[in-house]
């Protein structure tokens, strides 16, 4: 009796091969039509204003040290000033430099200052070129001198460390080699020479083009990442009142700031306010030159305008500018001459009577006709 096969008929075994290709094309197809496309790229974030490229981009800059205001040109050159002299025991020097603002660079005058505590020392801030535009990183307090760009701020900051003083115990030390003290009433000093190998050029920025190209040490990296404090609100209100100032304006000094450096924070004015060399004197100044000359005007004035006593000062101030330009027309001597000449001709004229004992050489005449007369006498 014949077996059963498992083999299917070749007539049913392609119809079902056919089907089944069928059906699976179907599903495929299905299945690609219901899948949704991919969706589109996500737009780019729009670029900020400014990016602060990462520590490894930035040679020059320390680490730990955030970039506080940024400019699209470099500072000026520091100008050159002396340095006031210290107002008391315990003011510590921290140097002037350009910051920016709306109307553009404006000078930050150097000043002594009180620090927030014993025992810490002043880094200057300072300029970076980073990212194509020149960064500024802000000063700070700390127990030891950081990196400020190997800037050349001058009295002690000569782009490494400080050298113009030294914490001694609770006291703060002057080297009075650098800083200009008064031992008179500071007692804590020293005098020790400062080597400075630094080329004294004026630039006040690191890196870019003409920029310093000095690089942080081991040390000043260490300082960096030390506990800072920020600067104290006297510091801070001498930075603001110098951004409201006009005459501290790059665009009006030239780079040359009539208020270079002051004795204590915010005082702008008074003894010891210190210019820098090439600066116009201060505004007020002047009209303090054109009162004195205007009372000079009134010394000269006063007789020609006795004649009116209120419209004297009128007069005087219509004849300033003529007294200023030209003075031998106001001087006019006249006044002069019109008061000493007749005074010294009635001294002589007192002096010429004594000398007319002449009238006496007449009886001389006299005499000869007397003797003429005695001729006739009888001999």
């Amino acid at each position: 009796m014949p077996q059963p096969s498992n083999r299917t008929p070749a007539f049913l075994g392609a119809g079902a091969g056919t089907a089944m290709l069928l059906a699976a094309a179907a599903w495929l197809g299905a299945c690609t039509v219901q899948t949704p496309a991919a969706p589109p790229p996500a737009p780019p974030p729009p670029p900020g204003a400014y990016v602060a490229a990462p520590a490894a981009d930035v040679a020059m800059a320390a680490p730990g040290v955030e970039v506080s205001v940024t400019a699209p040109e470099p500072p000026p050159p520091l100008p050159d000033y002396e340095q006031p002299p210290c107002p008391d025991d315990g003011y510590l020097w921290t140097p002037g430099y350009w910051h920016y603002g709306y109307a553009g660079y404006y000078w930050v005058p150097g000043t002594w200052v009180q620090p927030p505590q014993v025992g810490v020392l002043w880094t200057p801030g300072y300029w970076a070129f980073s990212g194509g535009v020149y960064g500024f990183r802000a000063g700070y307090w700390g127990p030891h001198i950081g990196y400020y760009g190997g800037v050349n701020y001058g009295y002690g900051y000569v782009g490494v460390g400080y050298a113009g003083g030294r914490w001694d115990g609770g006291h703060f030390a002057y080297n009075t080699a650098v800083s200009n003290v008064s031992t008179t009433n500071i007692h804590n000093t020293y005098n020790q020479t400062v080597i400075n190998n630094v080329t004294i050029n004026r630039v006040s920025y690191n890196g870019g083009p003409g920029g310093v190209t000095t690089a942080p040490t081991a040390q000043e990296r260490a300082a960096t990442q030390e506990a800072h404090i920020a600067p104290t609100a006297a510091q801070t209100a001498h930075v603001q009142a110098a951004s409201r100032n006009p005459a501290l304006a790059a665009k009006a000094n030239g780079g040359h700031p009539a208020i270079a450096a002051t004795a204590k924070p915010g005082a702008f004015t008074g003894p010891g306010v210190v210019g820098a060399r090439g600066a116009a004197p201060p505004a007020a100044a002047n009209p303090k030159a054109v009162n004195a000359d205007a009372h000079v005007n009134h010394a000269v004035n006063r007789p020609p305008a006795t004649k009116g006593t209120k419209g004297a000062g009128a007069g005087v101030a219509a004849n300033q500018p003529n007294a200023l330009h030209a003075p031998p027309a106001n001087a006019t001597h006249p006044p002069a001459a019109n008061v000493k000449p007749p005074a010294t001709p009635p001294t002589k004229l007192a002096k010429s009577p004594p000398p007319k004992p002449k009238p006496k050489a007449a009886p001389k005449p006299e005499n000869k006709g007397e003797g003429s007369e005695g001729d006739d006498k009888p001999r």
